[in-house]
């Protein structure tokens, strides 16, 4: 496995732009400590929280989500969730494992069928990037997984039709999808969490 730094051209987009990147993840990291709370699952909100706002402005200008940040997100959620789960019922926190698990296996199978049927429309990144947030959806139950996978698609739907009618785009064009992805997630934990 090699290593990555950030002098690797994938984290330009975030070299680049240091005090929007960090200005946005800062308004993250406080809307989910705000809606969340202390409690043991923050931890792996706020590791969504601050790898997320890196992979929006780097698909967002590169159009591609890197495989060191998508690919050890699923592993590290899924352990720092899982040691909330520990925790018990008691700790305020309303998820479940196992719904985590359910939420990562749908999202994941979801966008793995998705990129199967049309792999122009859809970037094999953001089949990566689907497993991490199958994960917190699925955490916070069933609602918020239907609440994200609705509002990841109504952003991304919108940001399409914009574009469409504004003409900065034809029908075959393609946008990165990955912020639309993280975006919505972050309503559906902002709703429910």
């Amino acid at each position: 496995m090699t290593q990555t730094s950030p002098r690797d051209p994938w984290f330009d987009p975030v070299r680049r732009r240091p005090a929007p990147v960090a200005l946005v993840t800062a308004a993250v990291l406080a809307l989910l400590a705000w809606r969340l709370g202390p409690r043991p699952d923050l931890a792996a909100f706020a590791v969504l929280g601050l790898a997320g706002t890196l992979l929006a402005f780097i698909d967002a200008e590169l159009l591609r989500l890197p495989d060191p940040l998508t690919l050890p997100l699923p592993p590290a959620l899924a352990v720092l969730l899982g040691a909330a789960a520990l925790l018990g019922p008691d700790d305020g926190a309303p998820g479940t494992f196992r719904g985590a698990l359910y939420g990562m296996g749908a999202l994941l199978l979801v966008y793995g069928l998705l990129w199967f049927a049309a792999p122009s429309q859809i970037g094999l990144g953001d089949v990566k990037l689907a497993p991490s947030l199958g994960l917190v959806l699925g955490w916070l139950g069933l609602e918020a997984f239907v609440t994200g996978i609705v509002a990841i698609h109504v952003l991304g739907g919108l940001w399409g039709a914009a574009l469409l009618v504004t003409r900065r785009a034809g029908r075959g064009s393609s946008f990165p999808f990955g912020p639309f992805m993280l975006a919505g997630t972050l309503i559906a934990v902002l709703l429910h969490g």
